[in-house]
């Protein structure tokens, strides 16, 4: 894969220094990483806000190359050497996210491997959970709940998941969403008992990743568990969940804000109330309706549920009339 790197000032210092007949290489050390971290901090602000951009994807990808030209260029200790791979991976991973959120599955696949070897060089086990939850997440969209549960189940069994009940939560939440996708009921009813519970046993002062803090609480264990109960088809449950999710759902969450309501309007919909059901998927803004992949998708299948259950109201004209003005815009 082909990306442009050196896009901030810290790689370039270092291969202008390596470069230099008389200067000797500028030793990396853990203000650099910091730096890293920074513009890590920035890719996963971007993504709540827009999720699913190839330009996302892009600039976590040219990151990664940036923490990896640190390495190849410069002198540093082992432990900024794991922090630089750490660093690599988890811009790799927010690329891999990138992608999923956007529907590029090869894309995604192809980050999920490199991820994969960056962390194992890392020993960083945060972000060896998140790759493979991931992985995880990536196999239940494309409909492969074999390999989800499988890749999830990596996650779940690594060390960190006995340390932090939060990962440990997270784990369980997804393997309920999974399970939803495999129609296990008592799988689903099982896995959201304990991720509830295991989350309430977690330190909220314990130290944790930034992506991690950034995402993961009651709203998005509402939101796994809304997913899980959709694809079973239980939709009062489903809807009681959406509810619980948006009132919880922190300011940034913009994506996830627009994911949760056009899940709400299937739920609301498989209950026959197509008038109500409309009015919630005209809520969803116009700029994830129109440019993010996820949720375009799942408004069009709304669409087309909502002309099938209820073909001669108005509420399909509504929607037809709504649907055509944010195409437009898009």
């Amino acid at each position: 894969m082909k990306r442009r790197t050196l896009v901030g000032g810290i790689a370039a210092a270092a291969a202008t220094a390596a470069a230099s007949g008389t200067a000797a290489p500028r030793r990396i050390g853990m203000s650099d990483v910091e730096r890293l971290r920074e513009r890590f901090v920035e890719i996963i602000a971007s993504d709540h806000r827009h999720g699913g951009q190839l330009g996302i994807e892009k600039r976590a990808a040219v990151l990664a190359d940036d923490a990896l030209t640190l390495q190849k260029a410069s002198s540093a200790t082992q432990r900024v050497r794991n922090s630089l791979y750490a660093s690599a991976a988890a811009f790799t991973s927010s690329a891999m996210w990138a992608a999923i959120d956007g529907r590029r599955y090869d894309a995604a696949k192809s980050y999920m491997r490199e991820a994969q070897a960056l962390a194992e060089m890392s020993g960083d086990q945060t972000i060896k959970f998140r790759i493979w939850s991931h992985a995880g997440t990536m196999y239940r969209h494309m409909g492969r709940p074999a390999d989800a549960l499988a890749a999830n189940d990596v996650a779940r069994n690594l060390h960190l998941t006995r340390r932090d009940p939060l990962f440990a939560s997270l784990g369980l939440a997804r393997q309920g969403a999974i399970q939803g996708t495999a129609q296990d009921r008592t799988g689903v009813r099982r896995a959201f008992e304990q991720a509830q519970e295991t989350m309430l046993r977690a330190d909220p002062t314990d130290n944790r990743p930034v992506w991690m803090i950034a995402f993961y609480d009651q709203a998005e264990l509402d939101s796994l568990a809304l997913s899980a109960h959709l694809a079973l088809g239980d939709y009062p449950t489903a809807e009681y969940h959406a509810h619980r999710c948006l009132s919880a759902l922190r300011p940034h969450m913009v994506r996830s804000r627009a994911v949760a309501t056009t899940r709400l309007a299937h739920a609301q919909l498989g209950q026959g109330d197509a008038d109500t059901a409309t009015a919630t998927a005209m809520a969803v803004p116009a700029e994830a309706a129109g440019r993010h992949p996820r949720v375009t998708r799942m408004l069009e299948k709304f669409g087309s549920a909502l002309a099938t259950t209820a073909p001669r109201s108005s509420a399909v004209q509504m929607w037809s009339e709504h649907t055509a003005a944010w195409r437009a815009n898009s």
